[in-house]
């Protein structure tokens, strides 16, 4: 039987898979149930297998003999939004839900580590399935603290994400960067309450956070490269408790992103710019602020070599050569993480299919895939992890 037979063999297995971690949602740090069946899987398929960062596991599959280590990664965690899909293998677990893709991606490395683990006659070195926890918040950081790139050390690594707003039977990869770097950050204008009708007995915060808004975006029209693509967004505003009072602080909270690595140079000094900016604008208002910036991660680099290597595997799966695409987001994956220490390649797999109501984008309510591009996941996984450790 061939890889492809096989996978499809086991489809029932994979789609059984993904809308049972669909239905049990759960958090970063919190993905005990998902944690314990991914150990009990890759454990019956023969791999040795380690706890790590909290609920992330790791299975390593020895080949028949000495040779490199290629790690696979899928990302665990849910999100912190009700479902709003009429489904029957909707989210049981209120105000959470796999509105990312993650649900699919364990189910996609697991049958995958069960085909490879049947093949390890096949193949040289070593394949580590990594499972890893809070990918929203950087969960990467506390397994390569916990040493997932040792023991054995791990020369290359690939991910695959499952993407909505990608047509369903299309690849995205390019090489270069591919997914945003992020900031996170939080500002807090503190100034001096008082009436809205006499304000100049105050300190207004909420005029200086309006000016704050717009000043932070001088720094991607004005003074950085309009070829180094630079978003800054505000998510959150909090201030003020009536309409008629002027509150003592305003609270705002939001993200830089960027396609390319920091460093390069003072014109990507972006925490820099933001602290000058705020402190500007503060003087200016008379009012005091406290800058903050919460866990990021670098750009997501895709290495050239890694990204031939997949290209020439989904030229061979897929019969049409238009549906491999060049693909770039801003937005962000803390794979970046690896593929920032071992030369990686992170690709998209189309899941989007308007007719089958999967074209939601991804963290909204009503989030989901078209299952039917499930095997090819999983299958890509086999064949770029069978190529480079044969070649």
């Amino acid at each position: 039987m061939d890889i492809e037979e096989e996978v499809k063999a086991l489809s029932d297995e994979l789609l059984g898979l993904r809308r049972d971690f669909h239905s049990h949602p759960e958090l970063g740090y919190q993905e005990y149930r998902s944690s314990e069946i991914i150990c009990r899987f890759l454990e019956a398929c023969g791999l040795e297998t380690r706890r790590a960062a909290k609920t992330g596991v790791v299975g390593l599959l020895r080949g028949k003999a000495e040779g490199p280590t290629l790690m696979l990664r899928a990302d665990m965690d849910a999100l912190a939004v009700q479902e709003q899909n009429d489904i029957p293998y909707r989210s049981q677990a209120q105000g959470k839900m796999h509105a990312c893709g993650h649900d699919g991606h364990m189910a996609m490395l697991l049958v995958a580590a069960k085909i490879l683990s049947g093949h390890r006659d096949r193949f040289r070195g070593n394949l580590k399935f990594v499972f890893q926890p809070n990918e929203e918040d950087v969960g990467a950081m506390a397994m390569i603290e916990e040493g997932v790139l040792e023991d054995p050390k791990v020369d290359a690594c690939l991910g695959v994400h499952l993407w909505s707003l990608l047509e369903a039977g299309k690849i995205g990869i390019s090489a270069g960067a591919v997914m945003a770097g992020i900031d996170h950050f939080k500002l807090e204008v503190l100034g001096k309450g008082g009436h809205t009708g006499v304000p100049h007995q105050a300190v207004d915060p909420i005029l200086c956070a309006a000016d704050l808004i717009q000043s932070f975006q001088m720094v991607q029209t004005r003074e950085i490269d309009a070829l180094k693509p630079t978003v800054i967004m505000f998510g959150r505003i909090e201030g003020g408790t009536r309409s008629n009072v002027i509150p003592e602080r305003v609270t705002l909270e939001g993200t830089a992103r960027y396609l390319y690595r920091t460093g390069e140079g003072a014109n990507e000094d972006l925490r820099g710019r933001l602290e000058r900016i705020a402190d500007g604008v503060c003087r200016a208002h008379r009012t005091e602020y406290r800058l903050d910036f919460k866990a990021s991660h670098p750009a997501l680099i895709n290495d050239r070599f890694m990204t031939e290597l997949v290209k020439s595997e989904a030229q061979s799966v897929l019969s049409k050569p238009e549906n491999i695409v060049d693909f770039v987001t801003m937005a962000g994956d803390d794979f970046a993480e690896f593929a920032a220490r071992v030369p990686g390649a992170y690709y998209f797999i189309g899941a989007g299919n308007e007719r089958k109501g999967a074209s939601f984008p991804h963290h909204h309510a009503r989030f989901n895939i078209d299952e039917d591009v499930l095997p090819l996941g999983a299958l890509m996984h086999v064949r770029t992890a069978l190529r480079y450790l044969n070649g």
